[in-house]
């Protein structure tokens, strides 16, 4: 999308113009994004629910794109903070070339979101971006709140979502990993140093500089990074043996990737019957979940749930659930889930293609599903079928373009190459069973002497068939 500020002068235009005047007014003010307050209606509720949640303004950049590019992502970041239980009462947007280095939004605008602040009875701001510990440290001695960025506010979403022992390992890591250049001391009781007298009178040879807290915290930090980092290599060697396992009897994979909330759990239980959690929540799932599933003509396969993406990932998260990512970059077959209902489903496929490319999977198969049609404006998804030819057009809330995905499925499964014709002895029944469950199986027989197959399998099967090979 190209920028109006970077847009030449007219030739016709007032010789006082400096190629910034038209949107002087746009980087003079904070824009208040309508539709965002979450503020409840019922008094009992409000009262039971403000012992419980933050009350949050919401204060965004906006350096590039169009003003709706900016309200739509200030809208995610409404979506995130009630997710992770915070009540949104104000949002307000920024135009500016690029965010400020001391407050983000400059000292000025950042008095006036103090008034904001004030004003509505928040306790936190929340930022549409990553900030510096320099920006967190400034920007909440101007508003006197506490202050969140984007990455800290997905993280608490995950800290809270994850369940498994790897999924809270990998979100620990993250964490800590974003933390570690955050540490800062409230007061002398945090840079007290820990030698001489204050270390418990321990007197001659004990006396000097000694370790302030902030570094004796900053070295518990790294110690626990070391560990979480050993335990999800662990976990991960596990999970890789599994993938082996699969792709030893031939069994293709496809993994289920897109946007948060965009449907993959309700489509892999619509395919599967896997009864996975499905919530109107952004990051329910965070723990991968792998199920077997039957093309029409009995061919299995693997499908698997992953973690949603979104806009701007935090990269310690990409980097902590590398290893879960891997059943993405590991598959045969790619459904990449679109919610077509959604207000810039362009957005969001670039931004799950930024992730895939950025874990290695972004050259694989594709079939890219555009869900929720049956919410879905026809135009949008006529736009989106236009731009994305190797689409099928599903709802899987009521099942309606399952059968279309399953035939794309089919279409696109790594093919079995191999035609194998065996008398099997029933005492090596294990090869029938791994030809039924990782191949095509074109007629069987069972004989006195054991079991006459004809199947189509994957090279390793036929390896393993070809001593009881016979003449078609």
């Amino acid at each position: 999308m190209t920028d109006p500020l970077s847009q030449p002068a007219p030739e016709d235009a007032d010789p006082a113009y400096d190629g910034e005047q038209a949107d002087l007014a746009d980087r003079q003010a904070l824009r208040r994004v309508a539709g965002l307050s979450t503020e409840l209606q019922d008094v009992t509720e409000v009262e039971y629910r403000q012992l419980r949640l933050e009350r949050v303004v919401l204060v965004g950049v906006w350096t590039e794109g169009t003003a709706q590019d900016a309200e739509n992502s200030l809208r995610e970041l409404a979506a995130l903070a009630e997710t992770a239980g915070s009540r949104v009462l104000d949002g307000l947007i920024q135009r500016r070339h690029k965010p400020d280095a001391a407050t983000y939004i400059g000292s000025g605008k950042a008095r006036e979101l103090r008034d904001v602040v004030v004003a509505t009875g928040a306790d936190t701001v929340i930022a549409d971006g990553e900030l510096t510990p320099g920006q967190l440290i400034q920007l909440e001695d101007v508003v006197k709140v506490k202050v969140v960025d984007r990455t800290a506010l997905i993280l608490d979403i995950f800290a809270q979502h994850a369940r498994s022992r790897e999924g809270k390992a990998q979100v620990s890591l993250a964490q800590m990993t974003y933390l570690l250049p955050r540490l800062r001391g409230w007061g002398q009781s945090m840079s007290r140093q820990a030698g001489g007298r204050v270390a418990g009178g321990a007197g001659i040879g004990s006396r000097g500089p000694g370790e302030t807290k902030i570094e004796t915290d900053r070295r518990r930090i790294r110690h626990a990074m070391a560990r979480l980092r050993r335990e999800i290599a662990e976990m991960g060697r596990a999970r890789e043996t599994q993938r082996q396992e699969r792709r030893r009897h031939a069994v293709p994979s496809v993994a289920i990737a897109g946007y948060t909330n965009a449907g993959k759990s309700s489509l892999l239980n619509r395919l599967t019957g896997a009864g996975v959690l499905v919530e109107d929540a952004l990051f329910a799932t965070l723990d991968p979940t792998v199920r077997k599933a039957r093309t029409p003509d009995g061919r299995a396969f693997t499908l698997s749930d992953t973690v949603g993406f979104v806009r701007h990932l935090p990269h310690q998260l990409v980097e902590a659930f590398r290893s879960t990512l891997e059943e993405v970059s590991g598959s045969d077959l790619i459904l990449h889930i679109v919610d077509a209902s959604d207000p810039d489903p362009e957005g969001q496929l670039s931004a799950v293609r930024s992730v895939l490319s950025e874990i290695g999977a972004g050259a694989l198969p594709e079939i890219v599903v555009l869900n929720k049609a049956d919410l879905a404006d026809p135009e949008v998804i006529a736009r989106l079928r236009a731009r994305e030819p190797h689409s099928v057009v599903v709802s899987a809330r009521t099942g309606e373009g399952m059968g279309a995905l399953m035939a794309a499925i089919v279409a696109d499964l790594p093919r079995l190459e191999a035609e194998v014709h065996a008398l099997v002895p029933y005492d090596r029944g294990d090869l029938v069973a791994r030809a039924h469950a990782g191949g095509e199986v074109l007629a069987e027989e069972h004989l006195d002497t054991g079991t006459l197959l004809r199947a189509r399998v994957g090279p390793a099967l036929a390896d393993a068939l070809s001593p009881y090979a016979v003449a078609p």
